[in-house]
């Protein structure tokens, strides 16, 4: 979508014919996902390596921005999954105030993505490269978890994954019986509570079972007020970080890193919901949506944040169709936070490692991961590439690296589309075309001392090494030499340079080129440029005909 409308929010067009039946619906599919967000917004902060109400206010406020201004009808925003390893990342190097920085930049590159049209450009990322690094970063916030989850009594926890998972075969033996306990306990009642009921969210009575349970037995567990004390559930203050301008430089990456995150997990995730709904949302104001609340957020203590494929999925079946859902999502939260918010220190920390166990399984896409495993083997190098790196190196790098590859990957297979023939060779001795050529060659025939050759495909930077090639291998010089271009979709400055060379060069050996039936995209490029001096303007013809005809009145050397 294009024009003023591409950047009006859904909010707008949906109150054009809102109504009180859709109110209602939207009423309860919000306070059902606001109770739904309640657990994962704490658990996905805790995760990352901040205080749980910085995850609660993420969801509250960045949840309310996205839905008011977003280009999604049913999106719902808030922490996720996919931040936890940058954010854990940002906060180990550069710290707190690194890491409000890195939000707010990354809220600046959102907005000028979307103002710029950037919102279409996302779905060009390759599906491998998705794929890598999100089930890279599952398996990740896996091995995150592994330390509540067995309630293992050890130090710090290595940063790189190897190192995780040595620390703990080590100290396995070192493990809670009752941390134990309370995490099988969550994670039964997660998995078998959709058989009781569809309404109420399966983490949030996980967390309040084995909360209770915790307390009134005095299971010696680990709580989120035993880790972080008490819950501070007044309204946060507003508040700039202070950084220098190393730090800020050292920063941009990381932003980058988070938007790009951002952008994609959030136009995924509207995609699924256009599925659910029969929709269609308006991707450059999502970004610019979304741009807004990862600037508005950490000002007020708040994470990264975007849209949430599994929130809004909730959302959507159970009746909401508005942004308004998203808007009492985000009041459900906030009347909970504040009115209740310092119970969530009784929540043991097994009981929120299950949770994100369970997330990071449904978020690895393992069946997903698998069939790309019988991709080509282009794909295949790009998925195992950006998985690994993200594993064992860092999701900047595997992203950077894995859209490096995937571009050379694809040139690479353009430029294998695109092939030189020699048109003469299709002709037989008397000059005319041979057997199921008649389309192609006519009943022309090809002057002596003239040699034509056919492009297929777009003539760009990656074919135009084998362009180049293929017209050296001319055993002799020819009179004229016509190529015939009506298949050529494309020509860029390499492809430009290279017919400009092959004129030149042709020039000095006494042969003039000719091109026949170019196209109107190669036409415009050539428009202006110093190859169309080279080449010549009548040196252009409109048909292989008059290209022929040309050639038969052309002196020889």
């Amino acid at each position: 979508m294009s024009g003023p409308a591409a950047f009006v929010p859904k909010l707008v067009s949906a109150l054009r014919t809102y109504d009180r039946a859709q109110f209602a619906r939207d009423a309860v599919a919000g306070v059902i996902v606001g109770i739904v967000a309640l657990p994962l917004a704490i658990a996905f902060a805790i995760a990352s390596g901040v205080s749980p109400e910085r995850g609660l206010w993420t969801a509250i406020i960045a949840g309310f921005l996205i839905s008011a201004l977003g280009g999604s009808r049913v999106q719902i925003g808030g922490p996720t999954g996919a931040f936890v390893v940058i954010v854990y990342g940002i906060i180990q190097q550069y710290g707190l105030d690194g890491l409000m920085v890195a939000t707010l930049m990354a809220g600046v590159i959102l907005v000028v993505m979307g103002f710029a049209g950037f919102g279409t450009a996302i779905s060009f990322i390759p599906h491998p490269l998705v794929t890598g690094f999100t089930s890279g970063i599952a398996l990740i916030i896996f091995s995150s978890q592994v330390k509540d989850f067995l309630g293992l009594r050890m130090g710090a926890v290595p940063a790189s994954f190897v190192g995780k998972w040595s620390a703990f075969f080590e100290h396995m033996s070192a493990a809670t019986p009752a941390a134990m306990v309370i995490g099988l306990v969550a994670l039964a009642i997660i998995m078998l509570w959709p058989k009781v009921s569809r309404r109420i969210p399966g983490p949030l009575v996980a967390l309040l079972v084995t909360s209770v349970a915790a307390r009134l037995l005095h299971l010696p567990v680990e709580t989120i007020g035993t880790r972080f004390g008490n819950i501070n559930a007044s309204l946060p203050h507003p508040a700039m970080p202070h950084l220098t301008i190393e730090q800020l430089t050292g920063l941009v990456g990381p932003a980058f890193t988070i938007a790009l995150l951002a952008a994609i997990e959030s136009l995924l995730s509207a995609v699924v919901a256009d599925g659910m709904i029969g929709g269609r949302h308006r991707p450059n104001m999502e970004l610019v949506a979304q741009g807004v609340a990862n600037f508005v957020s950490p000002l007020f203590g708040g994470i990264p944040a975007t849209g949430a494929i599994a929130r809004t999925a909730t959302n959507v079946k159970n009746g909401g169709r508005t942004p308004v859902a998203g808007i009492i999502h985000s009041a459900t939260l906030l009347v909970v936070t504040l009115f209740a918010g310092r119970w969530a220190a009784y929540i043991p920390m097994a009981a929120l490692a299950a949770i994100l166990l369970v997330v990071s399984y449904h978020m690895s896409d393992w069946r997903g991961f698998r069939s790309e495993l019988r991709s080509p083997k282009s794909d295949v190098v790009v998925l195992l590439t950006t998985f690994a790196l993200t594993v064992l190196v860092d999701l900047t790098v595997a992203i950077g690296v894995g859209m490096v590859l995937a571009a050379f990957l694809f040139i690479r297979r353009m430029a294998s589309v695109t092939n030189v023939t020699v048109v003469t060779d299709q002709l037989d001795e008397d000059g005319m075309p041979r057997v199921d050529e008649r389309e192609t060659i006519d009943t022309r025939r090809i002057p002596a001392g003239v040699e034509v050759f056919e492009i297929t495909g777009p003539l760009f930077f990656g074919a135009a090494a084998a362009f180049k090639d293929t017209l050296s291998s001319i055993a002799e010089r020819p009179r004229v030499l016509i190529i015939r271009m009506r298949y050529v979709s494309a020509l860029d400055s390499t492809g430009m340079h290279a017919l400009s060379e092959l004129v030149h060069r042709s020039r000095a050996e006494g042969t003039r080129v000719y091109l026949a039936e170019v196209h109107m995209q190669p036409l415009v490029a050539l428009t202006g440029s110093a190859a169309l001096d080279e080449i010549g303007r009548e040196h252009l013809f409109d048909s292989l005909e008059q290209a022929l005809e040309a050639a038969k009145t052309t002196p020889a050397r």
